[in-house]
């Protein structure tokens, strides 16, 4: 059974930042084959995933998300076409145009970069 709108992980105004986002649909190699998920479904895939922590392979299919391997891959088509990257920047942009982002605040810990070779 598919998802009704009311039971959506992913809320329509994420939807609306991700989906410009989102790569275009390779073309198909010929007929046959599976119909491809909506790209929708598989972020709520891939959301489901990260928020459970189940195994990807154990993605219920009552979800309407298609299986876990096609939410795994898409993941990492997203992560390489730079989704996520370009998703954090236009977050952080909209709160800090709501004034919901206090800049003041934020710091940089050194500990985490490395030092170039040499470098005291």
């Amino acid at each position: 059974m598919a998802r009704s709108k009311q039971q959506r992980l992913v809320e329509d105004r994420l939807w609306e930042l991700i989906e410009p986002l989102i790569p275009p649909r390779p073309v198909a190699r010929g007929p046959g084959g599976r119909p491809r998920i909506d790209d929708r479904a598989a972020l709520e895939g891939i959301l489901f995933v990260l928020d459970t922590g189940c195994r990807w392979r154990d993605l219920p299919e009552e979800l309407g998300c298609g299986s876990g391997h096609t939410a795994w891959r898409r993941l990492r088509e997203w992560q390489a076409a730079g989704v996520w990257d370009r998703l954090h920047q236009l977050v952080l942009d909209e709160l800090s145009d709501a004034e919901l982002l206090d800049w003041s605040r934020g710091c940089i810990d050194g500990v985490s970069v490395r030092s170039k070779r040499g470098a005291s």
